[in-house]
């Protein structure tokens, strides 16, 4: 079925027919800030501590509008014996917002979570070349990031939070067995525990005597009675 003549005219002039019977609300900016949504890319707020100097952000920017040096520090070794270890150090870095095109990568492939969007959008500037922000203000922006949404109801724990959960609930456990265990007993006098050197030795003695097999075997041969009579041949008869 072909279309009426004039359908979308008239369907224009119902949408401006509609606008027009509204009330018109005119924010007055910059006295009234805007309510942006907490996911608005604004500016790239950096959060210095994460960054490992790691140039992923750099390279994979298809603006090339990041800027990175550093340096490498050498660490003396944490135990005798052990291996010097080197690290980067961040010297600078830096954003020109006038390249920018917003696409958020670098804020994707950031494995540190150094990087974070920011809802800030009041950073114009006369002169193109001041766009380039260094990090004292990527880190000033880094105040103004929302924080994260929360999360669904029926989502998974994070294993971060189990595993430290788990870690307080066995620290809680320990510590309500130490209350509950009784007190250790009292320590005995050392003349009451131990008795005396030489009536240990005695009773040593004794015990001894009482158990030793050649003893008891020489015992039993001095209480049989002994055989006076001279060898014996080999058929029994005793020899002359």
């Amino acid at each position: 079925m072909s279309p009426i003549p004039g359908h979308g005219l008239a369907k224009g002039l119902a949408v401006t027919l509609r606008t027009m019977t509204r009330r018109t609300v005119t924010q007055q900016y910059p006295e009234t800030l805007p309510e942006l949504p907490p996911r608005s890319r604004g500016v790239i707020g950096l959060f210095e501590e994460n960054c490992t100097v790691c140039m992923l952000c750099a390279r994979e920017c298809p603006d090339w509008c990041i800027y990175i040096d550093s340096h490498k520090e050498t660490t003396p070794a944490a135990a005798p014996g052990g291996r010097e270890r080197s690290r980067n150090v961040l010297d600078r870095f830096a954003i020109d917002f006038s390249l920018c095109m917003y696409c958020g990568i670098c804020i994707e492939v950031c494995p540190f979570d150094a990087l974070f969007w920011s809802p800030e959008f009041e950073y114009a500037e006369t002169d193109i070349r001041e766009l380039t922000h260094e990090r004292d203000t990527l880190r000033e922006w880094m105040w103004t990031v929302p924080p994260p949404p929360a999360l669904d109801p029926a989502a998974e724990e994070p294993k971060e939070l189990a595993a430290a959960r788990k870690s307080v609930d066995k620290l809680a456990a320990e510590a309500r067995v130490a209350v509950q265990a009784p007190p250790a007993p009292a320590a005995q006098p050392a003349s009451a525990a131990q008795p005396a050197k030489g009536a240990t030795a005695a009773t040593d003695a004794n015990t001894k005597d009482a158990t030793d097999p050649k003893d008891a075997t020489a015992a039993k041969d001095a209480t049989e009675p002994k055989d006076d009579k001279g060898p014996k041949d080999d058929k029994g008869g005793e020899r002359p």
